[in-house]
């Protein structure tokens, strides 16, 4: 990005066109491949399902590894309202929170904070309220955490927003279809300023 702004910005300072055609020719490649990245996520969307859901279990095994993606994945959780990639007993992936009798966890049977339903009269975030949250029926368990999982969940957003989400997308691809038509007019007036010396 660095490369294709200074490409354009010092060939347009210095009138310099093989600079302006690097920039049109990079920018174009961008919006085609943005394009293309587009038409195949509609096509293929059951693929980045699966994907998705792939991404989260390899994630939630390693919850408890990573700082930063433990963070992450609370926050998601949070946000979305969700737990787990299609539902909380995926947390049975993840050495603490899986419900076998060799688990010696405190969290077994558990699932993270983020999970927990929040309660608006507390200041403080229970970090335990998710203990043994899924060793409870299915009814009950719907009191204490969320039972939807990320994924769905995910859709759901992106459904609901999908106006907003195109909108962006839109108004970036004029931005750049934009950038080419001034960079190559730009060129075709230099290219015509030489023709007449």
């Amino acid at each position: 990005m660095f490369i294709l702004g200074f490409a354009g910005c010092i060939g347009a300072l210095r009138e310099n066109t093989f600079l302006l055609k690097f920039f049109s020719v990079f920018l174009g490649i961008i919006f085609f491949l943005e394009l293309t990245a587009g038409v195949l996520a509609f096509v293929f969307k059951d693929w980045i399902k699966d994907q998705l859901y792939f991404f989260i279990n390899n994630n939630i095994r390693a919850y408890r590894d990573d700082i930063d993606l433990q963070n992450l994945i609370d926050f998601t959780q949070e946000y979305w309202q969700c737990c787990g990639a299609f539902q909380a007993d995926d947390w049975n992936l993840n050495i603490y929170f899986n419900c076998t009798d060799s688990n010696a966890s405190r969290e077994r049977c558990g699932v993270p904070f983020s999970c927990c339903t929040k309660d608006p009269a507390e200041d403080v975030i229970n970090t335990q309220c998710g203990y043994d949250a899924r060793q409870k029926p299915e009814v009950d368990q719907q009191i204490v955490i969320y039972t939807k999982g990320c994924v769905p969940q995910f859709e759901k957003w992106l459904q609901e927003n999908l106006t907003i989400v195109a909108g962006i997308f839109i108004g970036i691809a004029l931005l750049q279809i934009f950038g080419i038509c001034l960079a190559q007019n730009l060129v075709s007036d230099i290219e015509a300023v030489r023709a007449s010396w």
